[in-house]
């Protein structure tokens, strides 16, 4: 009686755990599809088949590549379905076809996108409520179902992009960050974070992708950390110092790439009346001070560290300044924790167009006191982006292995733009350190002497 008691408790404990996940997966992919509607909604047919940007693709493509993706995934390999227009795969193969040739596919139109859209998620809704959450890779811990919700909120992030490199009438609108909180001004310019090893990367993290696997002891010397990402204000002196133009500032190829192309401030800023201005989702306005700065490259960013006597942080000093807790000697998920974001620890999700002012969110503080280290910019490192050791590429070698090597800088954080759900202490993105059109700024950060016994 007493071992029939304790096994049926424990299948009622499993099962409220399996609704408990399949309401998690319902709950974020309906918020990822409602994110996408809003982003492809409010602008009509033409700037849906138009590329904005040659950097970009066309927003209907992003539209009908997240559902292909799900199909794929959720349809195809969990659900075990024949494919619903498999013509069209290659169309919204990511690798077949450069961003630049997109327009010239024969895309599915915005009528057809959105009908297919909706037929694959209200198949894959029916899937998620007879889904077993044990027995492969795929579905243990309902891993493929929150690759996917991440990769549609990765979409997201890029056509907002879009967005923002888009001319004409405003179409976005949201509120602004509240005003930063009355320490703002006094905070130290840097943060100390003591030498020594702790855990990078994760090994437990169920819907973490593969190059954040596995966890791994890193030692790291003892360095400092600009408390909050370089403001818009500092990059000003930057500029307003010649840092542009002073090539003793600039690696080799950096200075080449400033040269070719004219670099003179970040993307969206000129010149105009004397004063800096911004144009940001076809809204023109002064540069905040305050704010983090947004739209520079890896070059840009390193430039000004060299300017300013510092130097980007490694990929492991940014990590362990974010995550490690000296107190308890461990890694946690993000810098306040092991709790989710909330509003009041960090700027992301889209909820509002814009970083907040630096010095913003001490509720989301590290350990170290440095400040939003999670949202509001992504954040250049000086480190290129390889494999951990222990890496294995899964499922598929295209997510992260094939970008593998010097050609390619981590950036870690998220930005403004990035949905909690496709965010934590251990996200790596990478980009080519020529790109401005993502939503990256950086803080800097300078060796210290070892400490001696």
């Amino acid at each position: 009686m007493t071992d029939r008691d304790t096994s049926a408790e424990g299948t009622d404990t499993l099962g409220t755990e399996t609704d408990t996940l399949r309401t998690e997966i319902a709950t974020a992919l309906i918020a990822a599809r409602d994110r996408t509607s809003a982003l492809t909604d409010c602008v009509d047919e033409p700037d849906l088949i138009r590329q904005h940007s040659p950097l970009m693709s066309p927003l209907v493509w992003d539209l009908a590549h997240i559902a292909n993706q799900e199909e794929m995934w959720l349809l195809r390999a969990v659900g075990g379905q024949d494919p619903i227009h498999p013509e069209i795969d290659p169309l919204y193969d990511a690798f077949e076809h450069p961003r630049s040739e997109r327009p010239s596919l024969p895309l599915l139109p915005p009528g057809e996108a959105r009908t297919y859209a909706a037929d694959v998620r209200g198949r894959v809704l029916d899937v998620l409520a007879v889904a077993r959450f044990t027995g492969t890779p795929l579905a243990t811990g309902g891993f493929a179902f929150g690759m996917v919700v991440q990769h549609e909120q990765q979409h997201d992030e890029t056509m907002l992009i879009t967005h923002q490199l888009r001319r004409g009438a405003p179409v976005l609108t949201a509120a602004p960050p509240a005003a930063p909180p009355a320490d703002a001004i006094n905070l130290p310019a840097e943060v100390a974070v003591a030498g020594g090893p702790f855990t990078m990367g994760t090994s437990s993290e169920p819907w973490a992708l593969d190059n954040e696997r596995p966890a791994h002891q890193v030692h790291v010397p003892p360095f400092f950390i600009d408390t909050t990402p370089v403001s818009n204000a500092a990059h000003q002196a930057f500029i307003a110092d010649g840092g542009y133009d002073d090539p003793r500032w600039w690696t080799p190829a950096g200075w080449d790439h400033r040269q070719r192309t004219g670099l003179a401030a970040p993307l969206t800023w000129r010149r105009e009346g004397g004063e800096w201005v911004r144009t940001a989702f076809g809204v023109t306005e002064l540069v905040a001070p305050a704010e983090p700065v947004l739209h520079v490259c890896w070059y840009e960013a390193d430039a000004y560290a060299r300017w300013a006597g510092r130097r980007l942080p490694t990929e492991a000093e940014w990590e362990k300044a974010a995550r490690f807790d000296p107190a308890s000697g461990r890694s946690r998920r993000f810098p306040w924790g092991d709790d989710a974001p909330t509003a009041e620890r960090a700027n992301l999700g889209q909820r509002h167009l814009r970083p907040a002012p630096a010095g913003s969110y001490p509720d989301g503080s590290a350990p170290c006191g440095a400040r939003q280290l999670i949202g509001d910019v992504w954040e250049w490192t000086s480190s290129d982006f390889l494999p951990y050791p222990g890496f294995r590429a899964w499922p598929y070698r295209e997510y992260s292995e094939v970008f593998f090597g010097p050609q390619y800088k981590v950036l870690r954080g998220g930005s403004f733009a990035v949905s909690p759900v496709a965010c934590r202490g251990t996200f790596r993105n990478w980009d080519y350190p020529v790109r401005r059109q993502i939503f990256a700024g950086f803080r800097t950060a300078r060796s210290a002497a070892p400490e001696t016994a």
